[in-house]
């Protein structure tokens, strides 16, 4: 049993469990496994790169660092412009259901069925990343954001055309919703995840929270009109740097290089233990085993040699400006497109992906319906806030997504390399799971706190309610972190069905709340379902427990009994 999770005897290697090279604790040795493998040098002991990189220059986990990092930084700017569309009816909500004289619910809906587009759009928009790649999805998706945005600015007062506007900015969104942690998996090896899958989460997630602070000084001031025309007006000026500097992140890689999701100890993934001395005896005695720079173009990362490398086709060289431009550039998986629509349903009885759905999707979905409730709470006596204060007071839930982002960017890989260190070098995706604790102290007391103080404003002033939403939000950043990178890490093979999943059972919650919770709160008042719902939460959390005893052995059962073979998806 390593570090309390059950081991398993039934498969050579469980896929996600990976080893690293590590420092020996006695002889101060780097001691690395397999004289065939890559590995990164640029600590102060040896790490071997999961997963393997190929030869080809084409292969993203070749391309240097600062490339990868550009094409991510390009991808969470874009997240933050597309994900403020969520929340950015927020701040507006008493001054739109007088504009469009409706009700709140009316006007909670324009957000709850833009939710649902996403959910339904990422269905459509997954598979055909698994078969063509990522690269057409952004695009789309940019094009998407450009027009729907426009389309909502010009909607004047007629309610239908904004909510079909809405529905296609979620179309929009989806994308990004879905493929952006994806990729963390393409472009990083799993010691680099972590700080990446962050900033990924608190583009998707801060930039939302501090969209109604800016709304409701937009709406005062011009119009809230012009907040869709932003969008529109930033959208169009990232489309073409989507175009130029973000390629196709898929890869066909060779089965034997993806170590992290192998059910066999094959390509050297066990090779011979060489300690650093007898290693350089092995480089001193032939010229066949040099020390070299690996085509990553880092410094830092090396390749081990025991056979001269293959001399490189046609098919490897660099591709033509012409294909790199190309929304397309082969498909990435053989199988058709129909089969990948389906798999995500079946992945919802997966004991991981119901974890991380529950994990991230709830308490986004309780983040919702807390967005939802604000602006009536503060309008109302005794507070009588306006709109412009109403939008500021989400300057407490983005810092609270920054102190999530900041705990969850300097703990992930911490935690990560910690416990593989005491773990005799042997990592395991469970790892990630140490995150639920930030997020059980944070969100729970966050959805407890929030309750209690902003079902009495008169009692607690509009600061405790917005301390406890910020701490709240802190809470669901690491746990879609934590989530997100258990996904990555444990089932990479099916990360881009998992994320659908995930996207899909957050986004429906959350329209089923958006279409009742204002009516529940009226009824019942603020108190009795935030305590409600912070303790099922607390529930959920522990659900973790279970999950990291038994994680291994479950993902041995699902690398031995195929869920897509047995109902005859792949």
């Amino acid at each position: 049993m390593g570090l309390g999770i059950l081991e398993d005897t039934k498969l050579q290697h469980v896929p996600g469990t990976v080893r690293f090279g590590e420092r020996n604790t006695q002889q101060d040795d780097v001691v690395i496994e397999g004289p065939d493998l890559k590995y990164d040098r640029s600590g102060s002991h040896a790490i071997i790169l999961v997963p393997q990189p190929s030869d080809n220059p084409n292969d993203p986990l070749n391309w240097p660092l600062w490339k990868r990092d550009l094409i991510l930084l390009t991808l969470s700017l874009l997240a933050v412009i597309a994900s403020t569309l969520s929340p950015i009816l927020a701040a507006n909500t008493f001054t739109l259901s007088l504009y469009f004289h409706r009700t709140f619910t009316d006007m909670a809906l324009l957000t709850g069925w833009h939710l649902l587009a996403v959910g339904i759009a990422g269905f459509i928009f997954v598979p055909s990343a698994r078969v063509w790649g990522k690269r057409h999805c952004y695009i789309i998706g940019t094009v998407v954001l450009i027009f729907s945005s426009a389309w909502g600015g010009a909607s004047g007062t007629n309610y239908k055309s904004l909510l079909g506007a809405r529905i296609f900015q979620g179309i929009g969104l989806a994308p990004f919703e879905a493929l952006v942690n994806a990729s963390v998996g393409d472009l990083y090896f799993v010691h680099q995840r972590g700080k990446r899958m962050a900033l990924t989460n608190l583009a998707l997630f801060g930039g939302a929270f501090f969209t109604p602070v800016l709304v409701g000084k937009i709406t005062d001031t011009i119009g809230w009109e012009w907040t869709f025309y932003f969008v529109a007006i930033f959208s169009a000026a990232f489309l073409p740097v989507v175009l130029l500097f973000v390629p196709e992140t898929a890869f066909r890689r060779d089965s034997k290089l993806n170590t992290d999701i192998a059910t066999t100890d094959d390509g050297g993934f066990r090779g011979h233990e060489l300690t650093s001395t007898n290693l350089e005896n092995r480089t001193t005695a032939t010229s066949k085993e040099p020390i070299s720079h690996s085509q990553n173009g880092s410094s830092d990362e090396h390749r081990l040699h025991t056979t001269p490398p293959p001399p490189i086709s046609h098919s490897r060289l660099k591709p033509t400006l012409k294909v790199r431009l190309s929304p397309f550039n082969g498909r990435k998986a053989d199988e058709p497109y129909w089969k990948l629509l389906l798999r995500p349903f079946p992945l919802f009885f997966h004991p991981s992906i119901l974890w991380a759905c529950l994990i991230q999707g709830t308490l986004i979905g309780w983040t919702v319906m807390i967005g939802i409730v604000l602006a009536a709470i503060v309008i109302a006596p005794p507070l009588f806030f306006s709109e412009v204060e109403t939008g500021y007071l989400y300057a407490g839930a983005f810092i609270g997504a920054l102190v999530g982002f900041a705990i969850a960017g300097i703990s992930a890989d911490w935690i990560a390399v910690r416990c593989t260190r005491w773990n005799g070098g042997i990592y395991e995706p469970e790892f990630r799971m140490w995150l639920v604790l930030p997020q059980l102290v944070l969100g729970c007391a966050g959805l407890y706190g929030f309750g209690i103080t902003s079902d009495k404003t008169g009692k607690y002033g509009w600061i405790w309610p917005d301390f406890f939403f910020g701490m709240e939000v802190a809470g669901m950043v690491v746990g879609a972190v934590a989530s997100a990178l258990y996904i990555v890490d444990a089932h990479r093979d099916i990360a881009v069905e998992a994320f659908t999943c995930l996207i899909v059972f957050k986004n429906i919650f959350s329209f089923g709340l958006t279409w009742s919770a204002y009516d529940w709160l009226i009824e019942t008042g603020i108190r009795k379902p935030f305590i409600a719902v912070a303790s099922v939460q607390v529930a959920i959390c522990c659900l973790t427990i279970p999950m990291y005893i038994f994680g291994k052995k479950n993902r041995s059962f699902f690398a031995r009994h195929d869920i897509f073979k047995t109902l005859g998806l792949r």
